[in-house]
């Protein structure tokens, strides 16, 4: 008898809802996919997602970006970060975000990691102390929440900004207060393998006004600001509209027509991935060899990729085992690679960041670290399968 296969992919995502589709193609007949290109008092499909996301998130401003990484860049420069400044950064994170970072001509300064993928307090506590930065660009990497009770403290003992990047945790909580709603703005993705799917697209959101107007403003409103969604009043953007270059980014009709159809089944499916995420968390928290980060009771998670550390695979076998589990339909990315691969990298790769520094928790941590998407077009039995090849493919590293 043959090995057990997996044979669904790992990158197949749900079909956007039906409402979406129709709405997008109504839009293409139309020929107005421009997010200004309206008629009469027609409020844009853009401008309806802003009001119901910013209702949605529970904040009082939101703005809807061409991407994720641009929201990302647009934020730090809403916040006053300017060519040459210092932001802090956990290590452990997607290249977009020091790509932020560098794209607004400012420096990263990467900050430590402890052994459950969160920003390391104290190595943040130190270092906003004596690197003059201001900002603190904190990724909430593949879902898992920082304690945002220190993080938060920090900040403000300091005097830093906090922007939240929520790419991973959209829906996520800390003591019932959502992920991103602890900082001066937050960003969302809605790239195709985030909590909505636009195949790129994010938010801006904000309680403060005049970030609000200068990101709206900057995103390229022209003089046409009053016809987005959730924003402050016209004396706000009086004082700001002449003072915001015109960084060109917000989202167009296509994409937030497709995005409003799945903003009322978002909590379904949040549930959803839940369900899958801690089937497999289950099993691989039984298995000889491999390690699950622990969360606090107070993190309700978005379970929408499943991070493990294989302890029993050395760092030279770990490609022969990364390689067995692909031969077999199970595809796993190793944050330890000294080479990036696809869409993984390690910080010290990122060669464009000046004086590299040697983070010993993150490089441990990442040297036994495998990442996996949960896609919702997995079922719990799909997760059971999954998880028996991990299983017998991690034996041969943990006999005798």
């Amino acid at each position: 008898m043959g090995k057990l296969v997996f044979t669904k992919p790992f990158t197949q995502q749900e079909s956007i809802p039906e409402a979406g589709i129709e709405r997008a193609v109504e839009i293409m007949r139309s020929g107005r996919l421009h997010r200004y290109n309206l008629t009469g008092d027609e409020a844009s499909e853009a401008s309806c997602l802003e009001r119901e996301y910013a209702t949605w998130q529970g904040v009082d401003y939101c703005l809807a970006c061409s991407s994720g990484g641009y929201a990302i860049q647009l934020a730090l420069r809403v916040c006053g970060v300017m060519p040459g400044d210092k932001v802090l950064a956990n290590a452990y994170t997607l290249a977009p975000v020091p790509g932020a970072i560098h794209n607004v001509g400012a420096v990263p300064m990467l900050v430590d990691i402890d052994e459950n993928y969160h920003i390391d307090c104290d190595d943040l506590d130190a270092k906003a102390r004596v690197s003059g930065a201001k900002v603190l660009l904190l990724s909430h990497m593949r879902g898992h929440i920082a304690d945002m009770d220190r993080v938060v403290d920090i900040c403000q003992t300091h005097d830093i900004c906090l922007i939240e990047d929520c790419a991973h945790t959209m829906g996520a909580k800390w003591r019932g207060i959502r992920s991103g709603n602890f900082g001066m703005v937050a960003t969302f993705s809605t790239q195709t393998y985030k909590h909505m799917n636009s195949g790129e697209g994010g938010f801006l959101t904000t309680n403060d006004p005049e970030i609000a107007a200068r990101a709206v403003v900057s995103s390229g409103s022209y003089m046409l600001y009053g016809r987005h969604g959730a924003i402050p009043a016209e004396e706000v953007f009086q004082k700001v509209r002449l003072h915001s270059p015109n960084y060109s980014g917000r989202m167009d009709q296509m994409r937030a027509a497709m995005l409003r159809a799945q903003l009322p089944e978002i909590e379904q499916n949040l549930a959803r991935w839940n369900l899958l995420y801690d089937k497999l968390h289950a099993r691989l928290l039984s298995m000889d060899g491999v390690t699950i980060p622990r969360r606090k009771q107070v993190e309700e998670y978005v379970g929408s990729s499943i991070q493990f550390r294989a302890e029993a695979v050395t760092k030279q076998s770990m490609p022969t085992f990364v390689a067995a589990c692909a031969a077999r339909g199970v595809e796993l990315k190793w944050f330890g690679d000294d080479e990036p691969k696809a869409f993984t990298s390690r910080y010290d790769s990122w060669r464009y960041i000046d004086d590299i520094p040697v983070l010993p928790t993150t490089l441990k941590v990442l040297k036994t670290t495998l990442d996996m998407r949960v896609p919702l077009t997995f079922t719990e039995a799909d997760c059971d399968i999954i998880a028996d090849i991990i299983e017998d493919e991690m034996k041969q590293f943990t006999r005798g």
